[in-house]
């Protein structure tokens, strides 16, 4: 089939945007043919950087443009802000449009906390009503709708649990030499800077921990996006230059296209993931796909991703972060089990190939098929050197 997206893509910088350019390319590999609108910036074929998101005419500009490409669904990906002032209230007139048009639209809800804020139940509310569908990636997501909404029409029908994928890479080799880390046990923080994520907790404990194992070396590989969080950064900045361990700690500078950003995650023996507030993470889905195991704060989502993966361990309390890091330093055996776990949770269904094929299956529940069992059949351009009949080889 043909399916459109609303979404963030890269090169821009954002979490939402690597999502969608995974989903898109598993998609693809089944036979799907795809088109992504998006923001000025935004690059690749079939990809139509079109508007800016406070613009007043978005919501036009996005529905003559995406159904002049005739999609048999739309996906839009949501995240507050992304689509207009008030929190993105744009997408409410767009989700409307549609509807009237009568194209089907599946939202992904990539941001649901167990408790909604005002302005979260004011826009969800639009949102959820106006969506053919709707999909959150944890089933306590799924609750909070129907805790909220549950008086809305078809809301448990529509309502889809599809987790975050995690892309089928595994891990690059002899990663440690090609960032100078041979022989260290390596603790890394990696992403975007902000306040919410708690990074300057473990820069703060790593002193302790490097006490406690004369081998263990704290990598820092982030930055903040845009001018966003410009106090926090140089907070770390401060926190990182002034720590009494400093020479035990390395900070990786660059954009991190995707092979650099594997190569600094395949080079840890863990990750830290502090989180004070969020949802699912896509730093753990890329810890993941590198085989590395991860230490988490006690947020529900993190426990409900770990508890599935095998993949890493908890902290209820901030004092257990360094105990917990040097549990898997100082643990080979324990290091190889959560490795393991996490290529069973992969290949056991967690790759992106087949979370591709559970949207499918919730793009035909909202999709009508003219004739019946027509096939739909989109094969992408070959790839390849070409003989002197310019015919592929």
């Amino acid at each position: 089939m043909r399916i459109g997206f609303i979404s963030t893509f890269p090169p821009i910088e954002c979490g939402i945007a690597t999502y969608t350019s995974y989903l898109r390319e598993a998609l693809e590999d089944i036979e799907n043919e795809t088109f992504v609108i998006s923001q000025f910036g935004a690059q690749g074929d079939r990809v139509f950087p079109i508007y800016k998101p406070n613009a007043p005419a978005f919501s036009s500009d996005v529905f003559h443009t995406s159904t002049e490409m005739t999609p048999d669904v739309m996906h839009v990906q949501h995240e507050y802000g992304l689509y207009g002032p008030h929190k993105g209230v744009h997408i409410i007139e767009l989700l409307l449009r549609y509807r009237l048009a009568g194209l089907s639209v599946v939202t992904t809800l990539h941001t649901i906390s167990e408790e909604l804020r005002d302005y979260e139940e004011r826009i969800l509310k639009h949102v959820v009503d106006e969506s053919s569908a709707v999909i959150v990636h944890e089933e306590f997501q799924r609750e909070t709708l129907f805790k909220y909404f549950g008086t809305m029409r078809h809301i448990k029908d529509k309502t889809h649990v599809i987790e975050h994928g995690v892309r089928e890479a595994g891990p690059v080799p002899d990663a440690k030499r090609k960032l100078g880390l041979e022989g260290r046990k390596v603790v890394l923080l990696c992403g975007y800077f902000r306040p919410s994520k708690g990074l300057h907790k473990i820069i703060d404990a790593f002193q302790h921990i490097s006490r406690r194992d004369a081998d263990a070396v704290l990598v820092v590989a982030g930055k903040t996006r845009n001018v966003e969080f410009d106090d926090y950064r140089r907070e770390l900045y401060t926190k990182l230059n002034t720590s009494p361990v400093a020479d035990r700690i390395r900070v990786f500078r660059g954009q991190f296209p995707q092979h650099t950003f594997d190569t600094i995650v395949s080079a840890a023996d863990v990750v830290v993931l502090p989180y004070e507030s969020g949802a699912q993470s896509g730093v753990m889905a890329q810890c993941f796909a590198n085989h590395v195991p991860v230490v988490a704060s006690n947020l529900r989502a993190f426990n409900l991703a770990i508890d599935r993966s095998g993949g890493g361990l908890t902290c209820a309390r901030d004092e257990d972060y360094v105990d917990t890091i040097l549990k898997i330093l100082n643990d080979a055996g324990l290091r190889r089990r959560l490795k393991e776990n996490i290529r069973r949770y992969i290949s056991g269904g967690a790759g992106w190939s087949r979370i591709a094929r559970q949207h499918v299956a919730v793009y035909h529940q909202v999709t009508t098929v003219p004739y019946g069992g027509a096939r739909y059949v989109y094969f992408p351009e070959p790839r390849g050197e070409t003989d002197e009949g310019g015919r592929i080889r």
